[in-house]
């Protein structure tokens, strides 16, 4: 990388950073603290509350997307980092569940990462993309780490209006970053040619990525639905199961270097393929241990989730970087726009279907899906065509 690069990738990564550990910090404890509200009692709205942040993030990022190809990329994530920390004081204010539920939907509404993400393609080579997508799914996976040993601890001190305090003073940091580290934008968006939206919905390869990151978020946000319980089953106390997620988080980058390798060779559809594969060898896997009855080992627990992270975050980094090579520059935040909406969706998705299965299927019913669903993912990515570097 050059350093304009080093530079571009490390600022946006660190805007990712910022605002994905708000959010993870107030994830591990909400269903816990809602309680405590007025109307606390009633499960299916404080699952909404969780959820809804999803769906207005689906519903603004594809329009978000397209503003940032006409008004530039700068200007819309400040706009949408601010209304994420609005949301944020909404939700430290609020003195019930619906104040909590309108506070997440406008944070959702501040659906800035079709557009950061659009910037960093527009500031980096291809050659170099996929490792400066890499920073990006790092640094949200080592905030979804921290989150997991912090939240409880936090939670504790300040409760969740603190928590959601908390939450918008980083979005504004974030803020300061994009004004003052970020480098400028390399073009004047307002004069791009114009195009059509039909142009990113209708190309093949664009398709398959865009459905691809929907069922990649769908089955992570499923999977969790089972995975704690395997590891109290397994004889690991709710409280430490950070000791299983934190090494497999961050071993997990390590094993990253065997992707870069792969794209310096030309082989990056190989490692999309292979990386799915892994998913599907963790889901398979996942559904024998939960089948059988008897208490999973930690040790086989540990290692499948080191396995299912090492291929979530090199699909993390593969899939927006063949995205933002695929698409027309003028189109490019239109085409980041509508995958990252796929990407919404798969959240909001898997937490709906993850809790429907473990009701009426229980967690081997939840795995077989799961895995059922990666296989038919694999099917669909095979004919991708390669891209050259």
């Amino acid at each position: 990388m050059t350093p304009l690069e080093r530079r571009s990738s490390i600022s946006l990564a660190l805007i990712f950073a910022l605002r994905m550990l708000g959010l993870f910090l107030v994830l591990p404890v909400f269903a816990l603290e809602a309680r405590k509200y007025p109307g606390g009692d009633d499960p299916a709205l404080v699952g909404l509350a969780m959820g809804i942040y999803g769906l207005t993030q689906a519903a603004l990022q594809l329009p978000l997307g397209m503003a940032s190809d006409r008004f530039g990329r700068k200007r819309v994530i400040v706009l949408g980092l601010l209304v994420f920390a609005a949301g944020s004081l909404v939700a430290a204010l609020a003195g019930s569940v619906t104040g909590l539920l309108i506070g997440r939907a406008v944070q959702g509404a501040g659906a800035v990462s079709a557009a950061v993400t659009a910037l960093l393609a527009d500031q980096t080579r291809d050659a170099v993309r996929t490792k400066a997508m890499a920073l990006v799914g790092a640094s949200i996976g080592l905030m979804f780490a921290v989150a997991l040993v912090a939240a409880p601890l936090l939670a504790a001190r300040v409760g969740l209006p603190g928590l959601f305090g908390l939450t918008g003073a980083l979005a504004l940091a974030g803020i300061a970053v994009v004004l003052w580290w970020v480098p400028p934008e390399p073009a004047q968006h307002a004069d791009a040619p114009r195009g059509r939206l039909a142009d990113v919905w209708t190309h093949p390869d664009l398709l398959r990525l865009n459905l691809g990151v929907l069922v990649l978020h769908t089955v992570q946000m499923a999977m969790w639905v089972a995975v704690p319980a395997l590891l109290v089953h397994a004889g690991l106390d709710k409280g430490a199961h950070w000791q299983v997620y934190l090494p497999a988080v961050v071993l997990s980058f390590i094993a990253m270097g065997a992707l870069f390798a792969m794209e310096r060779r030309g082989r990056l559809r190989a490692a999309l393929l292979a990386a799915i594969g892994l998913v599907l060898l963790v889901q398979a896997g996942l559904a024998l241990l939960a089948a059988s009855g008897a208490a999973p080992s930690l040790a086989v627990l540990g290692a499948l989730l080191f396995v299912f992270f090492c291929g979530f975050n090199a699909l993390e980094a593969t899939q927006p970087s063949l995205v933002s090579r695929m698409a027309p520059a003028h189109l490019r935040g239109a085409a980041l726009g509508s995958y990252n909406t796929l990407q919404s969706l798969g959240l909001f998705a898997g937490g709906a279907l993850g809790g429907a299965l473990a009701k009426w299927a229980g967690a081997p019913g939840l795995f077989a899906a799961t895995a059922a669903l990666t296989a038919a993912w694999l099917l669909l990515t095979w004919p991708l065509r390669p891209m050259g570097r």
